[in-house]
């Protein structure tokens, strides 16, 4: 029997090497003008299978021009990354923010997994952002504190300017809003450089700062690993004091407490970070500040509910909720936190529009879902056909799904009268859109900032398919459902635009001011 599994592992270990040596394989091979040509057909027959909302933007005899412009463009073989560059511009007409191609790049086996795992990258530690067409260092996780405020002038000798301008092709915004260009470019911007360029081990970048400009080759480097036990020439070694039983259960209960504060908060152990965020601002308790990084990770409800209750117990008159650089999550979030924004009954989405009486076996059973959900799906497929057979139905020729948040909502006994301001910009996306739409439609709140990256009148997303076209091995994401508030602005494809416009610059980021708060605070006579 223990031969028997040995021999087991044995043979999937040389499978799975065997599998990742024919994707590198496929992927970096030169493939036929036939098959490129073939996996761009097959991609926009499955855009208008699945998404329900293709042509909202872009008229369908101006998108089938672009995909049939492509295809006469594309004259000789050429590998599955260089396809990616010329593909991903194409789809990015259909103007919608949550259809996306991704790139490919090389897999690895076991052992150089385990070796990668040991390494860091120095390029990875950066965050930038866009500002005045230049490319700025805002921030970094590693050591070198210098390049912080830095402009970064090439990168490998490529001018930075012809480098961000380029990857703002591979993506869209919902529409035609043009605000989360410059801002998701920043926030992604390692990751877009690899998608682009590959995997590097090394990356010789062009910095300036003030009048000096200076060279840097970012390598992979080693993690920092734990600190080796200094051996001492001291006949006598202090043993490790021993804990009481008392101070065990103590560190046992704080671990528990942190655990617990971690989870409600969402924290983000590769940032030292928390997705939500609140405190008051100055000596009082007149003006609560929320950041909400995103609507994702964690347990929402609880954070929401001791929040809420205590501007409540402190009767607090002024609410600053940031929205910036979220980029978007669960419905299910946003529903229950504008529960406590509103003191009205409400109907926070509409029925979703779809193009499949069963969209949830879509998502589940696409040729990138993972052996395990197909089996999964597969099982419980009677109770999810039954279930998506329940909640849909046609109207108007159109199909149309009713998620449990189209119901009517009603206002948290403990929802937020006063006054309140909500800071937005160009990577507000998605859900954080989706709240916003509702706070502006009922004139809750007074906005700032900048014009947000997603639609007033609401984005395809939901639950995603996502489809691998099967020559270049090229993922394309995509959205199955219309989510939309039951509000409707004129004229479409543009996000919610702040009352009061205030845009950041690189004298700012340098002084480490905050221009949108600053103009709250200031308002409210609380500025420092």
């Amino acid at each position: 029997m223990r031969k028997l599994l040995f021999l087991s592992i044995v043979f999937l270990q040389l499978n799975a090497c065997k599998s990742v040596d024919n994707y590198n394989a496929q992927i970096t091979k030169l493939h036929t003008v036939e098959d490129l040509h073939s996996d761009i057909d097959k991609l926009y027959k499955q855009l208008q299978k699945n998404h329900p909302k293709l042509y909202q933007y872009t008229p369908k005899e101006t998108l089938d021009f672009k995909f049939d412009s492509l295809k006469k463009s594309i004259k000789s073989p050429m590998n599955s990354r260089a396809f990616y560059k010329v593909l991903a511009p194409v789809v990015a007409n259909v103007r919608q923010g949550h259809v996306a191609v991704g790139s490919v790049s090389k897999q690895f086996k076991r052992k150089e997994r385990k070796a990668l795992l040991k390494q860091k990258f120095q390029f990875y530690n950066l965050d930038f952002e866009y500002l005045n067409n230049k490319l700025w260092v805002i921030a970094n996780r590693g050591k070198d504190s210098i390049l912080v405020g830095s402009e970064v002038v090439t990168i490998a000798g490529e001018p930075t300017e012809k480098i961000v301008e380029t990857l703002k092709t591979r993506f869209a915004s919902d529409g035609f809003n043009t605000t989360l260009h410059n801002r998701f470019v920043s926030k992604g911007f390692t990751t877009f450089y690899y998608k682009e360029k590959g995997f590097l081990d090394s990356l010789q970048v062009t910095f300036k700062k003030n009048d000096s400009v200076f060279t840097k080759t970012l390598k992979r480097i080693a993690k920092n690993e734990k600190k080796k036990k200094v051996i001492t020439d001291s006949l006598k070694e202090e043993a490790p004091k021993k804990l009481t039983k008392a101070e065990k259960k103590a560190l046992k209960i704080a671990k528990k407490a942190r655990k617990k504060y971690n989870k409600k908060h969402g924290y983000i152990s590769k940032r030292k970070q928390y997705t939500r965020n609140f405190n008051f601002i100055g000596t009082d308790s007149s003006v609560a500040y929320m950041k909400i990084r995103s609507f994702t990770n964690g347990n929402y409800k609880k954070f929401y509910q001791e929040s809420f209750a205590k501007m409540d117990s402190l009767q607090t008159k002024n609410f600053i909720l940031d929205l910036r650089d979220n980029g978007g999550g669960r419905i299910a979030e946003i529903y229950k936190l504008y529960s406590y924004l509103t003191d009205k009954e409400y109907q926070f989405i509409l029925k979703s529009e779809v193009n499949s009486r069963t969209p949830f076996f879509k998502y589940a059973f696409s040729n990138t879902s993972p052996i395990s959900m197909k089996i999964f799906g597969g099982l419980v497929s009677p109770v999810i056909l039954v279930q998506n057979l329940l909640r849909t139905k046609k109207e108007n020729g159109k199909i149309y799904y009713k998620f449990k948040w189209a119901k009517q909502g009603k206002p948290n006994p403990l929802n937020y009268k006063g006054n309140m301001y909500v800071l937005i910009n160009g990577n507000s996306f998605s859900a954080s859109s989706l709240l916003s739409t509702h706070l502006q439609a009922t004139k809750r709140a007074t906005f700032v900032g900048e014009e947000t990256g997603g639609a007033y009148n609401g984005t395809v997303a939901g639950i995603y398919k996502n489809y691998k076209l099967p020559n270049t091995q090229l993922k394309v994401r995509m959205g199955l459902m219309q989510i939309e508030a039951p509000y409707k602005q004129k004229p479409d494809g543009f996000g919610i635009k702040p009352d009061v416009e205030i845009l950041p610059t690189i004298q700012h980021r340098q002084q480490n001011i905050d221009p949108e708060l600053q103009w709250v605070l200031n308002k409210l006579g609380k500025a420092e």
